[in-house]
This record gives structure tokens, sequence and C-alpha cells, in this order.
């Protein structure tokens, strides 16, 4: 197929390159208001030469409806392999991904995810009692505290204390990751030095830490069975059909770094917007507190939802063509990027009326369409852990609001690009007072 694509701004390569990341939003809402609802941005390595960009429901549906064949989304993210490993469910396409969801799902079930409850309600009630009443607390940094304390206990299952104390400072490194690093990993040379090698010593201490639990288990099937993510994925797989194989230890080991890496700083950011902008609206947040006490999880589940779009975690799902296809009347090349912008639906007000406001009830007034709201992706290949983050979120909820009354030490805060989660500049310092229950 030939032909051109969508129009792109004329900008240098480099400066597209350089918005796209660290300005997304503004970015592609420039370009949206210039170019309409589909357009290109041209960037450099290690992202593709060219993405095209889609906003609307109904492109968006092409996109996520689209037979995954076709589309690829791991192939749209193999540079993270070097981290999360070639078996990640993130970073595999056709047959390997349809196998490795359909081995996961159970473990993030409705049945399954009522058995993390009560643990991840001891983790956020401890964590949140560590709190300075009175104080100004820096809520990203509790949130990362608390969301890689839920990762160690109900999804790696490790709950003897010396061994937390040995994962959790390896585990912090990964997830503090930064950018530069990630670029350069694909030179294993740069691996003896400074950052690379401190990266590769955390890996390798990882790897020994979770293949030692790992073998743990398979020796004592009956130690927690069932108590955490890797228990039931542990007791996934017939054996009778290569489809349904049991997961082995490497991609029992691929599959935990990439529920680590995919659900520490997404969640600890989205909890920490949520707890941000309930402070900056008051009567948004008694009406959370009260929902709290009455044990009302649909509210507390739409705050995070409303968090979720109105504080973009992550702008863009990608996929990648292989094949000439047709998408949105855009006849595109087989290799071809696309991108469904996030931050352009989410702020469109056709989709969200007042896109401005935080206002938590427009998810429980039936008025989300589908295909405008898009934080967990779409498809085959939603995100699998959508569930167990919006269980997190009313719960770390709860334990906040019915101790704390919350308040904004200043003006609110802005959003920067830490990696690629859009997270509060300043880290959501906010005001925190006991309350007299």
């Amino acid at each position: 197929m030939t032909g051109a694509y969508p129009p792109a701004p004329r900008l240098p390569r480099l400066l597209q390159t350089v918005l796209h990341t660290k300005r997304h939003a503004q970015f592609l809402g420039a370009q949206a208001r210039r170019f309409g609802d589909v357009f290109t941005v041209r960037l450099l390595p290690p992202y593709p030469e060219r993405i095209v960009v889609f906003s609307r429901p109904d492109h968006i549906k092409e996109i996520f409806t689209a037979g995954p064949a076709d589309l690829h989304a791991g192939e749209a993210y193999r540079e993270l392999s070097m981290i999360m490993g070639e078996h990640s469910v993130l970073l595999t396409d056709d047959s390997e991904h349809a196998r490795a969801r359909r081995l996961l799902m159970p473990a993030f079930a409705g049945a399954a995810l009522n058995g993390y409850r009560a643990l991840v309600e001891d983790i956020a009630k401890t964590q949140v009692e560590r709190w300075t009443a009175g104080s100004t607390e820096h809520i990203l940094s509790r949130m990362e505290d608390l969301t890689l304390d839920v990762i160690t206990q109900v999804v790696f299952g490790v709950a003897d204390e010396q061994r937390r104390a040995e994962l959790t400072p390896q585990l912090r490194r990964i997830t503090d990751m930064s950018p530069v690093v990630l670029l350069g990993w694909k030179w294993p040379l740069l691996r003896r030095f400074g950052p690379w090698r401190r990266m590769a010593d955390a890996l390798t201490a990882v790897d020994e830490l979770l293949y030692a639990e790992i073998a743990r288990r398979r020796a004592h099937p009956e130690i927690d069975q069932h108590a955490d993510v890797l228990s039931r994925l542990l007791a996934v797989g017939s054996g009778d059909d290569p489809g349904t194989a049991p997961l082995s230890d490497a991609e029992l080991r691929d599959q935990l770094v990439t529920l680590l890496l995919a659900g520490h700083e997404t969640t600890a950011s989205a909890l920490s917007w949520a707890l941000h902008e309930l402070a900056a609206a008051p009567e948004v947040q008694d009406r959370a507190r009260q929902a709290a006490r009455d044990g009302d999880d649909k509210y507390l589940e739409a705050v995070v939802k409303e968090a979720l779009r109105h504080r973009m975690v992550i702008g863009r799902v990608q996929r990648q063509l292989t094949k000439d296809m047709t998408i949105g009347g855009v006849p595109l090349p087989r290799g071809t990027r696309v991108s469904t912008s996030i931050v352009l639906a989410h702020q469109n007000p056709a989709n969200h009326p007042a896109p401005e406001r935080f206002r938590p009830e427009r998810f429980l007034e039936g008025t989300v369409a589908p295909n405008t709201w898009l934080p967990f992706g779409g498809g085959v290949r939603r995100c699998i852990g959508a569930g167990f983050s919006l269980m997190e979120g009313a719960v770390v909820l709860r334990a906040v609001l019915t101790r704390y009354q919350l308040a904004l030490p200043g003006a609110p805060e802005r959003g920067r690009v830490r990696n690629i989660t859009n997270v509060p500049a300043r880290g959501a310092r906010l005001v925190v007072t006991a309350l007299n229950n």
C-alpha cells in the first residue's frame, strides 16, 4: 500500500520527540486542534519514525476490535522485553499471548479478587496509620510504598519479613528505573557501568529471589495455597494441551516482573491523583468519605475512575499493523504504529461533558460511552489487572478517608511525566488532619 500518511506538524523530529515525551497532552491537543481527529507525529528512535494518532470513539473501536493478528500490541512495546522478559503478557502476540492471558485471567477474576481484599485492607491500614496527623504528607511517595507492599505480599506472595526485606529494595531499584537506563539497555557494554550496572545487579538479585520463591512454592504447594497471585498462577494449566500447559519458571518470572512494572507506578500515581483531587474538591471528598463509611465501593471506584480520566496516568495505547489496513478511512501500510490517544479521548467534551471538572458521578449515571474511557486499554488486550487496580483503589481510599481530612497546602498541582507516567509535579503534597470518628 502506498500513499500519504495523515498530516503531521512540520516541527523537527527532535522537537516533536521531546514534546511527545515531556509535554504529551499539550502537544497532542495542539495537533488535534490543527489537524482534527487523525494526524501523524514524527519521532526519533527508540520510537518509530511515524505514529498515527486516533481519538474518535469509532476509530478507537476499529483498532480495539480488529483481529489481534492484524494489529500487534506486543510488537509495539518490544523494547521493554529486556526488562520484563520475552514471555511477558504485555509483549507477546498471537497464540503465545492468548495462552498467557488464558492462564493469567483466573488469578484476576472476581472470586480471586475477593480473596485478596483482606490482605490489601491490612496493608492499607498499616501503611496509612504511619502517617503523621497534622502534617503535610508526600502522598505520591506514600502510595509508592503502599502499592509496592501490595505487590510484594499479594502478588508475589512473600509474607516472610526477612525475604521481603531482601526483595523490596531490589524491586524499588527496578521501579525507579529512568528512561536513560531503558534506552541504553540494548547495549550490553553499558551494563558494566553506572546506573546500567546497578540495574543489572538489581535484576539479577530479583531473579534469584523470585526463582527461589517459585521453587519453594513448587516444593510445598500446600503453603499459602490460593492466598496470592503467584499461588494461583502455579496452580493453572493442565498439561494435556500445549495451549494450556502450566507456566514454566521463566514464564512465571516474566509475568511477575510485568505485574510489578505495570502495576506499581501507575497505581501509585492514580491513587495520588485521586486523593489530590478529593483534597481540591471538599464537597466530593465529603461524599466519598460517607461512601467509605457506608461500604459503598461503587462510589469509591468511581472516584478512582474519574481520577484516571481527569489526570491521565498513561497517555496512549499503541498497536502495530502486520498488514496493509484502512483505519478510520485512512489507508495505512504494514508496519505503521497507531496510537489510540487516551489524552484526547478523555479531554474531549463530546465524550465527557465539562471535562475539566472532577465529577465521579459521571461513572454512576451511565453517561460514559464505550471507547471514550481508556486507562486500561481495550479489546482482547485490555489490562488483566484492571479489576485488581480498582479494588485496591477503593480499599486505599476507604483507609485514608475514614481516618483523615485532606486539604491542599497551596495551589493544585500540575502533572509531569516521569518515565512514561503522569505524576503530580510536587508529589501530591497534602495536609492530613485526623478525624474525630
